[in-house]
């Protein structure tokens, strides 16, 4: 999957329904708001909530750093003012 393709624009997590980051180089797609992280195995989002795998708050930091390294590309916004962060 690629950055610039048109799937990623509907995507969107199965527990919070929001949108999700790709990693590219890591091969998949990323929730920050929930800390969770979904494989994109050949290509195809593994989009069931049983996919997604918590990450750790050292993993959130690191990804967060990827998403901002590569432009923010695709729900990378942080929380709304007066919100706190998960």
């Amino acid at each position: 999957m690629k950055p610039d393709d048109p799937l990623l624009r509907i995507l969107a997590c199965p527990l919070d329904k929001g949108p999700l980051a790709l990693i590219a180089a890591d091969d998949m797609l990323y929730n920050p708001r929930l800390r969770r992280r979904y494989p994109i195995v050949d290509g195809v989002p593994q989009l069931l909530p049983s996919s997604g795998e918590q990450v750790s708050p050292e993993e959130h930091e690191r990804l967060l750093a990827r998403m901002e390294t590569a432009g923010g590309v695709l729900g990378t916004a942080g929380p709304s003012e007066g919100e706190d962060r998960p």
